[in-house]
């Protein structure tokens, strides 16, 4: 795992729990400002209850799943995070991912724009 404690270390290591786990997964919703937008899925998704429910539905799909990653700041401030996952899926199929995650942080350190590119598209 990662020795950095940003809010995108927080983000990643809390989706693993989440998975089980409402109160990980409201942790995690925690992390972003209330109009942040998220592009990880084939449209953007904007607003908290947006985003409350792209998680919802995408945690539903798995039954564990297990990430690891490095983060580094960018001279910007944006965070950058490599990472890569296995996981079950609620079916019993296996399934692995990986790409890497941008995120832009608000004066409270609040998630406001999270940006995935998937260097391995699950499979």
């Amino acid at each position: 795992m990662t020795t950095t404690t940003t809010a995108l270390d927080r983000y990643i290591g809390l989706s693993d729990r989440a998975v089980q786990d409402e109160a990980a997964l409201d942790e995690a919703l925690a992390l972003f400002a209330a109009d942040a937008t998220v592009e990880i899925g084939p449209e953007p998704v904007r607003g908290s209850e947006a985003i409350a429910a792209f998680y919802r539905a995408h945690l539903a799909a798995h039954a564990e799943s297990r990430h690891f990653w490095n983060t580094i700041v960018l001279e910007d401030g944006t965070l950058r995070a490599e990472w890569v996952c296995a996981a079950r899926m609620a079916d019993g199929s296996l399934m692995t991912v990986a790409g890497v995650e941008h995120a832009t942080l608000d004066a409270r350190g609040l998630i406001v724009h999270l940006r995935n590119e998937f260097t391995r598209l699950p499979g």
